[in-house]
Protein backbone atom coordinates (compact mmCIF):
# COMPACT_ATOMS: atom_id res chain seq x y z
CA UNK A 1 0.00 0.00 0.00
CA UNK A 2 1.56 3.78 -0.83
CA UNK A 3 -0.59 5.02 2.45
CA UNK A 4 0.19 2.76 5.64
CA UNK A 5 -2.62 2.59 7.95
CA UNK A 6 -2.34 5.15 10.85
CA UNK A 7 -3.02 3.80 14.44
CA UNK A 8 -3.38 5.39 17.43
CA UNK A 9 -3.96 8.66 16.68
CA UNK A 10 -4.85 10.69 19.83
CA UNK A 11 -4.16 14.41 18.94
CA UNK A 12 -7.02 16.57 18.11
CA UNK A 13 -6.90 19.22 16.10
CA UNK A 14 -4.65 19.25 12.24
CA UNK A 15 -2.61 16.14 12.04
CA UNK A 16 -0.18 14.95 8.70
CA UNK A 17 0.58 11.54 8.09
CA UNK A 18 3.41 10.86 4.99
CA UNK A 19 4.82 14.49 4.32
CA UNK A 20 7.51 14.04 2.20
CA UNK A 21 6.81 14.13 -1.13
CA UNK A 22 10.40 13.99 -3.50
CA UNK A 23 10.80 15.25 -6.74
CA UNK A 24 9.98 13.92 -9.87
CA UNK A 25 12.90 14.61 -12.89
CA UNK A 26 10.68 15.88 -15.50
CA UNK A 27 10.78 16.50 -19.69
CA UNK A 28 13.61 19.31 -20.46
CA UNK A 29 14.18 21.47 -23.98
CA UNK A 30 10.67 21.57 -24.75
CA UNK A 31 10.22 23.53 -28.19
CA UNK A 32 6.54 24.71 -27.18
CA UNK A 33 6.35 28.32 -24.99
CA UNK A 34 3.66 26.47 -22.87
CA UNK A 35 3.11 23.40 -22.17
CA UNK A 36 1.03 20.83 -20.18
CA UNK A 37 0.69 16.70 -19.69
CA UNK A 38 -2.58 16.79 -17.46
CA UNK A 39 -4.09 12.89 -16.15
CA UNK A 40 -7.61 13.59 -18.27
CA UNK A 41 -10.04 11.39 -15.47
CA UNK A 42 -8.45 13.85 -12.47
CA UNK A 43 -7.61 17.21 -14.35
CA UNK A 44 -4.23 16.93 -12.33
CA UNK A 45 -1.48 18.77 -13.49
CA UNK A 46 1.30 16.21 -14.64
CA UNK A 47 3.56 18.26 -15.87
CA UNK A 48 3.65 22.14 -16.75
CA UNK A 49 5.79 24.63 -18.12
CA UNK A 50 4.65 27.91 -18.62
CA UNK A 51 1.58 26.07 -17.93
CA UNK A 52 -0.83 29.31 -17.03
CA UNK A 53 0.60 31.91 -19.33
CA UNK A 54 -2.39 33.50 -21.42
CA UNK A 55 -1.38 32.96 -25.39
CA UNK A 56 -3.51 32.68 -28.89
CA UNK A 57 -3.99 29.22 -29.63
CA UNK A 58 -5.49 29.56 -33.56
CA UNK A 59 -7.69 26.29 -34.42
CA UNK A 60 -7.09 24.62 -31.42
CA UNK A 61 -10.39 26.88 -30.36
CA UNK A 62 -12.20 24.41 -32.62
CA UNK A 63 -12.70 21.25 -30.31
CA UNK A 64 -14.66 24.01 -28.10
CA UNK A 65 -16.75 24.91 -30.86
CA UNK A 66 -16.93 20.90 -31.96
CA UNK A 67 -18.27 19.99 -28.42
CA UNK A 68 -20.67 22.53 -27.84
CA UNK A 69 -22.74 21.79 -31.66
CA UNK A 70 -22.67 17.97 -30.26
CA UNK A 71 -23.81 18.87 -26.94
CA UNK A 72 -26.73 21.73 -28.04
CA UNK A 73 -26.92 20.97 -31.82
CA UNK A 74 -29.52 18.16 -33.82
CA UNK A 75 -26.46 16.81 -36.00
CA UNK A 76 -29.09 15.83 -38.86
CA UNK A 77 -29.99 19.70 -39.37
CA UNK A 78 -29.60 21.70 -42.59
CA UNK A 79 -27.08 24.86 -42.21
CA UNK A 80 -27.54 27.43 -44.67
CA UNK A 81 -24.35 29.46 -45.05
CA UNK A 82 -24.26 33.38 -44.85
CA UNK A 83 -22.62 35.80 -46.46
CA UNK A 84 -20.34 36.01 -43.34
CA UNK A 85 -19.26 32.29 -43.78
CA UNK A 86 -18.51 32.53 -46.88
CA UNK A 87 -16.36 35.13 -46.77
CA UNK A 88 -13.61 33.30 -44.07
CA UNK A 89 -10.04 33.10 -44.86
CA UNK A 90 -8.26 29.80 -45.55
CA UNK A 91 -8.09 27.01 -44.61
CA UNK A 92 -11.80 26.44 -45.79
CA UNK A 93 -14.54 24.32 -47.02
CA UNK A 94 -15.47 27.17 -49.84
CA UNK A 95 -19.01 27.11 -49.38
CA UNK A 96 -20.92 29.80 -51.20
CA UNK A 97 -23.64 32.18 -49.64
CA UNK A 98 -27.14 30.19 -49.98
CA UNK A 99 -26.03 26.65 -49.70
CA UNK A 100 -26.73 24.35 -47.32
CA UNK A 101 -25.20 21.48 -45.44
CA UNK A 102 -25.57 18.77 -42.94
CA UNK A 103 -24.50 20.36 -39.56
CA UNK A 104 -22.92 16.68 -38.49
CA UNK A 105 -20.88 16.90 -42.03
CA UNK A 106 -19.61 20.04 -40.92
CA UNK A 107 -18.08 19.16 -37.64
CA UNK A 108 -15.78 16.79 -39.64
CA UNK A 109 -14.72 19.37 -41.95
CA UNK A 110 -14.29 21.38 -38.93
CA UNK A 111 -11.60 19.10 -36.86
CA UNK A 112 -10.32 16.80 -39.43
CA UNK A 113 -9.46 19.85 -42.02
CA UNK A 114 -9.92 22.88 -39.59
CA UNK A 115 -12.44 24.95 -42.16
CA UNK A 116 -12.63 28.51 -40.41
CA UNK A 117 -15.79 28.87 -42.55
CA UNK A 118 -17.62 25.99 -41.26
CA UNK A 119 -16.94 26.80 -38.19
CA UNK A 120 -18.58 29.91 -38.51
CA UNK A 121 -21.45 28.06 -40.15
CA UNK A 122 -21.66 26.13 -36.74
CA UNK A 123 -21.84 28.82 -34.53
CA UNK A 124 -24.42 30.46 -36.17
CA UNK A 125 -26.42 27.55 -36.85
CA UNK A 126 -25.99 27.23 -32.68
CA UNK A 127 -26.46 30.44 -31.22
CA UNK A 128 -27.31 32.36 -34.19
CA UNK A 129 -24.63 34.62 -34.67
CA UNK A 130 -20.82 34.16 -33.77
CA UNK A 131 -21.28 36.48 -31.48
CA UNK A 132 -23.48 35.13 -29.62
CA UNK A 133 -21.56 31.88 -29.96
CA UNK A 134 -18.86 33.05 -28.39
CA UNK A 135 -20.51 33.94 -25.25
CA UNK A 136 -21.63 30.45 -25.15
CA UNK A 137 -18.33 29.12 -25.52
CA UNK A 138 -17.01 31.36 -22.46
CA UNK A 139 -19.54 30.21 -20.31
CA UNK A 140 -18.91 26.49 -21.09
CA UNK A 141 -15.32 27.30 -20.67
CA UNK A 142 -15.67 28.94 -16.88
CA UNK A 143 -18.04 25.77 -16.16
CA UNK A 144 -15.18 23.12 -17.32
CA UNK A 145 -12.80 25.05 -14.86
CA UNK A 146 -11.31 27.45 -17.20
CA UNK A 147 -9.93 31.09 -15.16
CA UNK A 148 -7.34 32.43 -18.11
CA UNK A 149 -9.40 31.60 -21.53
CA UNK A 150 -11.22 33.83 -23.62
CA UNK A 151 -13.00 33.14 -26.52
CA UNK A 152 -14.21 35.68 -29.53
CA UNK A 153 -14.15 33.64 -32.31
CA UNK A 154 -15.36 29.69 -33.18
CA UNK A 155 -12.49 28.83 -35.73
CA UNK A 156 -9.55 30.13 -33.35
CA UNK A 157 -8.70 33.08 -36.02
CA UNK A 158 -5.99 35.66 -34.05
CA UNK A 159 -9.00 38.22 -32.58
CA UNK A 160 -8.89 40.85 -30.19
CA UNK A 161 -11.88 43.38 -28.22
CA UNK A 162 -12.22 45.53 -25.76
CA UNK A 163 -12.35 42.97 -23.31
CA UNK A 164 -9.30 41.35 -24.47
CA UNK A 165 -7.66 38.76 -27.07
CA UNK A 166 -8.53 35.70 -28.37
CA UNK A 167 -6.78 33.07 -25.90
CA UNK A 168 -6.00 30.43 -23.94
CA UNK A 169 -3.69 28.62 -21.42
CA UNK A 170 -2.24 25.23 -21.98
CA UNK A 171 -3.80 24.34 -18.31
CA UNK A 172 -7.17 25.20 -19.66
CA UNK A 173 -6.55 24.12 -23.38
CA UNK A 174 -5.70 20.50 -21.28
CA UNK A 175 -8.76 21.25 -19.12
CA UNK A 176 -10.91 21.82 -22.70
CA UNK A 177 -9.52 18.39 -23.94
CA UNK A 178 -10.05 16.28 -21.20
CA UNK A 179 -13.60 17.65 -20.47
CA UNK A 180 -14.67 16.97 -24.48
CA UNK A 181 -13.03 12.99 -24.02
CA UNK A 182 -13.74 12.06 -20.50
CA UNK A 183 -17.05 13.94 -19.03
CA UNK A 184 -18.75 15.23 -22.11
CA UNK A 185 -22.21 13.22 -22.95
CA UNK A 186 -21.08 13.49 -25.99
CA UNK A 187 -17.86 12.21 -25.54
CA UNK A 188 -18.32 9.08 -27.67
CA UNK A 189 -19.48 11.30 -30.79
CA UNK A 190 -15.99 13.68 -29.83
CA UNK A 191 -13.79 10.78 -30.46
CA UNK A 192 -15.55 9.45 -33.14
CA UNK A 193 -15.14 12.61 -35.16
CA UNK A 194 -11.25 13.11 -34.37
CA UNK A 195 -10.28 10.16 -34.77
CA UNK A 196 -11.73 9.53 -38.38
CA UNK A 197 -9.05 9.42 -40.89
CA UNK A 198 -10.83 10.25 -43.38
CA UNK A 199 -14.39 11.61 -44.53
CA UNK A 200 -16.52 11.94 -47.42
CA UNK A 201 -20.03 14.19 -47.66
CA UNK A 202 -21.57 16.44 -49.95
CA UNK A 203 -23.69 19.50 -49.74
CA UNK A 204 -27.18 18.97 -49.19
CA UNK A 205 -28.25 19.52 -52.91
CA UNK A 206 -25.53 16.29 -53.59
CA UNK A 207 -24.47 19.03 -56.44
CA UNK A 208 -20.71 19.45 -54.81
CA UNK A 209 -18.84 16.09 -53.19
CA UNK A 210 -16.40 16.64 -50.86
CA UNK A 211 -13.33 14.87 -48.93
CA UNK A 212 -11.42 15.48 -45.64
CA UNK A 213 -8.58 14.48 -44.33
CA UNK A 214 -7.75 14.24 -41.01
CA UNK A 215 -4.44 16.34 -40.12
CA UNK A 216 -3.77 15.05 -36.74
CA UNK A 217 -0.69 13.12 -37.70
CA UNK A 218 -0.01 11.60 -33.78
CA UNK A 219 -2.70 9.94 -34.39
CA UNK A 220 -0.41 7.05 -36.52
CA UNK A 221 2.58 8.30 -34.32
CA UNK A 222 2.00 6.43 -31.08
CA UNK A 223 -0.05 3.47 -29.88
CA UNK A 224 -3.35 4.50 -28.13
CA UNK A 225 -3.84 7.72 -29.93
CA UNK A 226 -7.12 8.81 -29.24
CA UNK A 227 -7.52 12.20 -30.53
CA UNK A 228 -6.27 16.00 -30.91
CA UNK A 229 -6.04 19.17 -32.77
CA UNK A 230 -3.74 21.09 -34.40
CA UNK A 231 -3.55 25.15 -34.53
CA UNK A 232 -1.46 27.79 -36.45
CA UNK A 233 -1.86 31.64 -36.58
CA UNK A 234 1.34 33.80 -37.30
CA UNK A 235 0.60 35.12 -33.41
CA UNK A 236 -0.10 31.38 -31.61
CA UNK A 237 2.73 29.61 -34.00
CA UNK A 238 1.99 26.17 -34.15
CA UNK A 239 -0.11 24.77 -31.47
CA UNK A 240 -1.38 21.69 -30.47
CA UNK A 241 -4.02 19.24 -28.04
CA UNK A 242 -3.70 15.55 -27.92
CA UNK A 243 -5.21 12.71 -26.20
CA UNK A 244 -3.75 9.19 -25.00
CA UNK A 245 -4.70 5.83 -23.88
CA UNK A 246 -2.20 3.74 -22.44
CA UNK A 247 -4.24 0.80 -20.66
CA UNK A 248 -6.52 2.57 -17.79
CA UNK A 249 -4.62 5.79 -17.96
CA UNK A 250 -5.38 8.51 -20.08
CA UNK A 251 -3.04 11.40 -20.93
CA UNK A 252 -4.00 15.09 -22.40
CA UNK A 253 -1.18 17.01 -24.26
CA UNK A 254 -1.53 20.95 -24.53
CA UNK A 255 1.06 22.70 -26.42
CA UNK A 256 0.99 26.92 -27.17
CA UNK A 257 3.50 28.92 -29.37
CA UNK A 258 5.50 25.43 -30.33
CA UNK A 259 7.68 27.30 -33.11
CA UNK A 260 6.93 29.27 -36.24
CA UNK A 261 7.48 28.29 -40.03
CA UNK A 262 9.84 26.40 -40.72
CA UNK A 263 9.42 24.11 -37.61
CA UNK A 264 6.40 22.37 -38.21
CA UNK A 265 7.05 19.65 -36.36
CA UNK A 266 8.08 20.32 -33.32
CA UNK A 267 4.71 20.00 -31.67
CA UNK A 268 4.75 16.15 -33.00
CA UNK A 269 8.66 16.26 -31.19
CA UNK A 270 7.04 17.79 -27.78
CA UNK A 271 3.71 15.28 -27.53
CA UNK A 272 5.77 12.44 -28.02
CA UNK A 273 8.48 13.42 -25.34
CA UNK A 274 5.44 14.51 -22.66
CA UNK A 275 3.73 11.10 -23.61
CA UNK A 276 6.29 8.82 -23.09
CA UNK A 277 7.15 10.72 -19.43
CA UNK A 278 3.69 10.10 -18.70
CA UNK A 279 3.40 6.55 -19.56
CA UNK A 280 6.63 5.37 -17.76
CA UNK A 281 6.55 7.54 -15.00
CA UNK A 282 2.73 7.17 -13.84
CA UNK A 283 0.93 4.29 -13.01
CA UNK A 284 -2.15 4.04 -10.60
CA UNK A 285 -2.12 2.94 -7.04
CA UNK A 286 -4.34 2.14 -4.38
CA UNK A 287 -4.33 4.23 -1.54
CA UNK A 288 -6.09 2.46 1.57
CA UNK A 289 -8.53 4.75 3.13
CA UNK A 290 -8.66 3.57 6.94
CA UNK A 291 -7.65 5.42 9.91
CA UNK A 292 -8.16 3.94 13.26
CA UNK A 293 -8.49 6.72 16.26
CA UNK A 294 -8.57 6.32 19.70
CA UNK A 295 -10.95 8.00 22.02
CA UNK A 296 -10.99 11.02 23.36
CA UNK A 297 -11.79 12.49 26.34
CA UNK A 298 -14.81 15.18 27.02
CA UNK A 299 -15.13 17.71 29.10
CA UNK A 300 -17.63 18.15 31.81
CA UNK A 301 -18.81 14.09 30.95
CA UNK A 302 -19.63 11.09 33.04
CA UNK A 303 -16.31 9.64 34.46
CA UNK A 304 -14.95 7.49 31.98
CA UNK A 305 -16.55 8.53 29.28
CA UNK A 306 -15.19 9.42 25.69
CA UNK A 307 -16.04 9.92 22.56
CA UNK A 308 -14.42 8.02 19.64
CA UNK A 309 -14.84 8.66 15.78
CA UNK A 310 -15.10 6.69 12.28
CA UNK A 311 -15.64 7.88 9.06
CA UNK A 312 -19.24 8.26 7.83
CA UNK A 313 -20.82 6.82 4.87
CA UNK A 314 -19.73 3.22 2.90
CA UNK A 315 -16.34 3.74 1.47
CA UNK A 316 -14.30 2.03 -0.93
CA UNK A 317 -12.00 -0.14 0.09
CA UNK A 318 -9.02 1.82 -1.37
CA UNK A 319 -8.93 5.28 -3.77
CA UNK A 320 -7.35 4.64 -7.37
CA UNK A 321 -4.42 7.51 -7.75
CA UNK A 322 -2.74 7.57 -10.74
CA UNK A 323 1.37 8.96 -9.36
CA UNK A 324 4.88 8.56 -9.97
CA UNK A 325 6.87 5.79 -7.62
CA UNK A 326 8.54 8.85 -5.90
CA UNK A 327 5.31 10.73 -4.92
CA UNK A 328 3.54 10.18 -1.58
CA UNK A 329 0.25 10.84 0.05
CA UNK A 330 -0.29 13.48 2.71
CA UNK A 331 -2.78 12.78 4.99
CA UNK A 332 -4.44 15.93 7.05
CA UNK A 333 -7.41 15.18 9.51
CA UNK A 334 -9.14 17.89 10.87
CA UNK A 335 -11.26 16.95 14.30
CA UNK A 336 -12.75 19.70 16.33
CA UNK A 337 -10.56 20.94 19.15
CA UNK A 338 -12.10 20.37 21.93
CA UNK A 339 -15.18 18.13 23.17
CA UNK A 340 -18.03 18.45 26.06
CA UNK A 341 -20.77 16.65 26.70
CA UNK A 342 -23.91 15.93 26.12
CA UNK A 343 -22.87 14.11 22.17
CA UNK A 344 -24.99 12.40 20.39
CA UNK A 345 -24.10 9.35 18.35
CA UNK A 346 -23.62 10.72 14.43
CA UNK A 347 -22.60 14.33 15.83
CA UNK A 348 -20.28 15.75 12.96
CA UNK A 349 -16.85 15.66 14.07
CA UNK A 350 -14.75 16.90 10.73
CA UNK A 351 -13.01 15.86 7.98
CA UNK A 352 -10.10 13.73 6.55
CA UNK A 353 -8.37 14.49 3.14
CA UNK A 354 -6.03 13.16 1.35
CA UNK A 355 -3.28 15.02 -0.35
CA UNK A 356 -0.85 14.62 -3.35
CA UNK A 357 1.34 17.52 -4.42
CA UNK A 358 -1.09 19.78 -2.25
CA UNK A 359 -4.24 18.90 -4.49
CA UNK A 360 -6.56 17.37 -2.61
CA UNK A 361 -7.43 13.55 -3.79
CA UNK A 362 -10.35 12.66 -1.74
CA UNK A 363 -11.97 13.63 1.32
CA UNK A 364 -14.18 11.43 4.05
CA UNK A 365 -16.55 13.19 6.56
CA UNK A 366 -16.36 11.72 10.21
CA UNK A 367 -18.42 11.45 12.92
CA UNK A 368 -18.50 10.35 16.40
CA UNK A 369 -19.23 7.07 16.76
CA UNK A 370 -20.81 6.97 20.26
CA UNK A 371 -22.84 9.10 22.86
CA UNK A 372 -21.33 10.95 25.76
CA UNK A 373 -23.27 11.98 29.00
CA UNK A 374 -23.48 14.69 30.53
CA UNK A 375 -22.26 14.87 34.28
CA UNK A 376 -25.16 16.32 36.26
CA UNK A 377 -25.84 16.50 40.10
CA UNK A 378 -28.84 13.70 39.67
CA UNK A 379 -25.84 11.25 38.05
CA UNK A 380 -23.28 11.86 41.34
CA UNK A 381 -26.94 11.43 43.80
CA UNK A 382 -27.65 8.41 42.05
CA UNK A 383 -24.05 7.01 41.91
CA UNK A 384 -24.19 8.07 45.85
CA UNK A 385 -26.87 6.18 46.78
CA UNK A 386 -25.85 2.99 44.89
CA UNK A 387 -21.98 2.93 46.55
CA UNK A 388 -24.27 3.27 50.05
CA UNK A 389 -26.58 0.70 49.36
CA UNK A 390 -23.56 -1.63 48.14
CA UNK A 391 -21.92 -1.10 51.96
Amino acid sequence: MILKKIIGIVLIGVIFCNITVKAVEKPEELYAQSAVLMDADSGRILFEKNGNAQRAMASTTKIMTCILALERGNLESEVEVSENASKQPKVRLGVEKGETFRLRDLLYSLMLESHNDSAVMIAEKISGSVGNFAKLMNEKAKKIGCTNTYFITPNGLDAKDDRGKHSTTAVDLAKIMSYCITKSPKKEEFLAITGRKSYQFTNMDKTKKYICHNHNTFLEMMEGALSGKTGFTGEAGYCYVGALRKNDRIFVVALLGCGWPNNKTYKWADTKKLMKYGIDTFKYKDIEPEVHFETVSVKNSIPGQRVGFVVKGKRKNSERVLMSDEEEVIVKINLKKEWKAPIKRGEKAGKIIYYLNDSPICEYELITANKVEKLTWKWCLEQMVKRYLEL
